[in-house]
């Protein structure tokens, strides 16, 4: 017996056959309630019916109109890190989703010790902190009150909201959302019908989009949004971006073998993957994302075990990962930056592990971009 909640996923993904025609229908009617709570909600905010806060600060939201999988984590991170380059202070709120401090909130980083640990934290912001040694990560479901505890310890210029473009009650300086270019609205439906978090006319709420994934189009072609995405364009900047992976750790049980900085490890791809036998493992939103990316490093696949977004891996899951890596006669286990952050401190198998980062890379748009935050920011400070 399939369950609902995978009968959802299969009717998001576009396999509605079997019989589920009859479900996506009823999931339609749900869809259309949500979406007129979602517009309303919004058109309330708009109107100040509803009442956002602001911070004494600049604010910058990175966000998306539909459920994971557009790069939001790297490009948090990649724009936290423009901020730095330019001299202002940065602090990064993210909700902690799944993490026991969601609720109430907390220091995940001040920017040089890591204070929590992805139980708690949640791994999305334990990731950003080991990435950003100069940057405090707070936790928090109240991104406001996040936002206070941020400038009461830190006293930042500049905070960074990790997914926050639904979060309408703090008011932000810019918007930022991104949009998977190969599918930027999922497969068109709201939830739970589709994978939208909100209609596509919530872009007209955003002061820039940034395409990400967009070198699945020719480079040769000229940069162009798709027409279904032009009606909400109105002249707002929209800028295209490649997800770069890198190798980011080599781990051989649980004594570190290889941790070099970013550009370093860039350079070491071809010679730390290219050709070898690999199984892989991850909880994405997207897993078949995590398998494009190996085909990409042109490492060879032997096996792939895929878990739910933001899985708490138990010890028994990684006995049976490590199991099945030498069933499938593997060199080494090969799994994402965002799941090696779940399983750090639990493992203790002698294979090799190769831990596979993104990273943003703008591309033509680089400077333009970056131009872009710095006159946005300053016309704010």
């Amino acid at each position: 017996m399939i369950s609902i909640k995978k009968k959802i996923e299969r009717v998001i993904t576009g396999d509605n056959k079997n019989g589920y025609g009859w479900f996506a229908h009823f999931l339609s009617m749900i869809s259309k309630c949500y979406g007129g709570a979602v517009k309303l909600r919004r058109n309330f905010y708009k109107k100040t019916v509803l009442k956002s806060k602001r911070l004494p600060c600049s604010t910058i939201s990175i966000g998306n109109i539909t459920v994971g999988g557009t790069g939001k984590t790297p490009m948090t991170i990649y724009v936290a890190q423009v901020l730095r380059q330019l001299g202002y202070k940065v602090a990064i709120i993210s909700r902690g989703y799944k993490g026991k401090a969601e609720k109430v909130g907390g220091i995940v980083s001040d920017g040089r010790v890591l204070l929590m640990t992805p139980e708690i934290a949640g791994d999305e912001p334990c990731m950003m902190a080991n990435r950003l040694k100069d940057v405090p990560v707070i936790v928090g479901k109240n991104r406001f009150e996040a936002g206070r505890l941020a400038i009461r310890k830190f006293d930042p210029d500049v905070i960074v909201l990790d997914d926050g473009f639904q979060h309408l009650n703090l008011q932000r300086d810019l918007d930022l959302v991104l949009l998977d270019y190969r599918k930027p609205f999922g497969n068109g439906h709201l939830l739970p019908r589709g994978g939208m978090r909100e209609p596509a006319s919530a872009l007209l709420c955003a002061d820039a989009i940034i395409l990400t994934r967009s070198d699945t189009v020719n480079n040769n072609e000229t940069p162009s949004l798709p027409k279904k995405l032009r009606p909400y364009e109105r002249k707002k900047p929209v800028y295209r971006t490649f997800h770069h992976p890198f190798v980011y750790k080599i781990i051989n049980g649980e004594k570190k073998i290889f941790e070099k900085n970013m550009q370093e490890a860039l350079r070491q791809n071809s010679d730390c993957i290219k050709g070898r036998t690999v199984f892989a493992f991850s909880g994405l939103a997207d897993n078949h994302n995590f398998l494009r990316t190996l085909k990409s490093l042109k490492c060879n696949v032997s096996g792939f075990m895929e878990f739910p977004d933001h899985y708490p891996y138990s010890e028994r899951d990684l006995i049976d990962i490590s199991a099945a890596a030498k069933r499938n006669m593997a060199e080494c286990l090969i799994t994402t930056e965002k799941d090696y952050v779940r399983i750090a401190h639990k493992i203790d198998w002698p294979d090799d592990l190769f831990v596979i980062g993104i990273e943003i890379d703008f591309g033509a748009d680089k400077k333009r971009f970056n131009t872009y935050i710095k006159d946005g920011i300053k016309k704010t400070l």
